[in-house]
């Protein structure tokens, strides 16, 4: 990688989309752009984590090894503090139950607590955060009422009324809202917080469907393997301990938890509560995954396989028609994080003021888009040029810093 080295063609391992990675590999070759440090910048990505699979799916006894596993797990467990705080919140919801489902003002308002909480959730994204601490990673989680507040400035594209407008209009009493999803861990939990709140404490949505990826993905994507591992964590007494009782001795010991308790025991019963129920949702099919629960890592699934290619979001229909014709059903269609933002704009560098539905090509008016994207990565659309050059004037590198957001919303037309 570091002389430049033309970039080899995945062999046949036996797994997804090899024929179009290659393919693309030969027409880069043919325009020579074919090398590390000229191939485009997505497709390079893309091909790296493809690359890195085939070393492991041609090995007998490391098939189904996850090199990101336990780097996924130790910063999901670095995360206590702020998971605590949020199964509080939503003990206090529940209390309220009832008088919320009847309050569609009130629902409103939550309704974009979680989109903001769900929102920066995605800063904990572990293929960019090697240079933080775990203060660090407990700031970027924050998800204090007042701390909303104060990032609501950085989010530059905000259509959070117009979603809002959307899921209140369905017309539909079996909606399903489909989750496209990015990081594993806290991130995830935070979509299971999003999706609970919509199926439980608002009558738009029946259920919830979540989309992760086949095979090890930019590190910290979400795997069937960390979607099944991650109800059993949040329930487990020693991934997640409850505190001791007031008077309690602390027994030190070389397996010291890294996670941070909750400062009264009720809150660990809080987490235990909501978690439960979200075991019975996926139980009674009211959560679910686009795939199997059990599937084994790079096993070949026509309803996912497409997320791991290097294509573009413009050919969903072309390439993965089943999986196209699912969310074409779907009341709302949430793709989480900054590579599938890029992937829905084709990765170019676009007039920042270009509109969002311009920008995502054929997909436009196919099925309700939510994009929720902290910045990382040079492509922006949907914000005028007047407070882009205001940043840049400011030399805040705020395209790919993760300090600022964009919440882009495309309707059904």
């Amino acid at each position: 990688m570091a002389r430049d080295r033309p970039l080899e063609p995945i062999p046949d391992d036996g797994e997804a989309f090899i024929d179009v990675y290659n393919a693309e590999l030969k027409r880069l070759e043919q325009d020579k752009n074919h090398t590390w440090f000229t191939a485009p910048w997505l497709f390079a990505e893309c091909y790296l984590y493809r690359l890195l699979r085939s070393y492991f799916c041609q090995t007998t006894h490391w098939c189904t090894f996850d090199p990101f596993s336990f780097q996924k797990e130790e910063t999901f467990r670095s995360s206590g503090k702020a998971i605590y705080q949020l199964a509080k919140m939503m003990h206090e919801l529940q209390v309220d139950k009832q008088e919320l489902i009847g309050d569609s003002e009130k629902l409103g308002v939550l309704f974009k607590e979680m989109i903001q909480m769900c929102l920066w959730g995605n800063a904990t994204d572990l293929s960019l955060l090697t240079h933080l601490s775990h203060d660090d990673i407990a700031h970027l989680q924050t998800v204090g009422k007042e701390a909303q507040q104060a990032r609501k400035e950085f989010i530059l594209k905000d259509d959070q009324d117009n979603v809002w407008s959307h899921l209140t209009s369905l017309q539909d009493n079996d909606v399903t809202v489909d989750f496209v999803l990015d990081n594993a861990g806290f991130e995830l939990f935070t979509d299971f917080v999003f999706a609970d709140f919509l199926v439980t404490y608002t009558p738009h949505v029946s259920r919830v469907v979540f989309h992760p990826k086949l095979i090890p993905w930019f590190v910290s994507d979400v795997t069937p393997a960390d979607f099944s591992s991650t109800i059993p964590n949040l329930l487990s007494d020693t991934f997640f301990p409850p505190p001791k009782p007031v008077g309690g001795t602390e027994t030190p010991g070389v397996d010291e938890v890294k996670a941070l308790p909750p400062s009264r025991p009720e809150e660990h019963e809080y987490l235990r509560n909501m978690v439960t129920r979200w075991q019975s949702y996926i139980d009674s099919g009211v959560f679910s995954l686009s795939v199997p629960l059990d599937t084994p890592l790079g096993a070949p699934n026509s309803k996912a396989d497409f997320w791991t290619s290097s294509r573009p979001y413009w050919d969903l229909k072309e390439k993965a028609p089943l999986v196209f014709n699912g969310l074409s059903k779907s009341g709302l269609v949430i793709f989480k994080g900054d590579l599938n933002y890029r992937k829905l704009t084709g990765d170019i560098k676009w007039p920042v003021s270009t509109p969002f539905e311009t920008a995502i090509g054929p997909l436009a008016g196919s099925f309700p888009i939510l994009s929720l994207r902290t910045n990382k990565a040079d492509v922006v659309v949907g914000i005028s040029q007047e407070i882009a050059d205001k940043l840049d004037v400011a030399g805040e590198k705020w395209r790919v810093n993760g300090k600022y957001a964009l919440v882009s919303f495309v309707p059904r037309t």
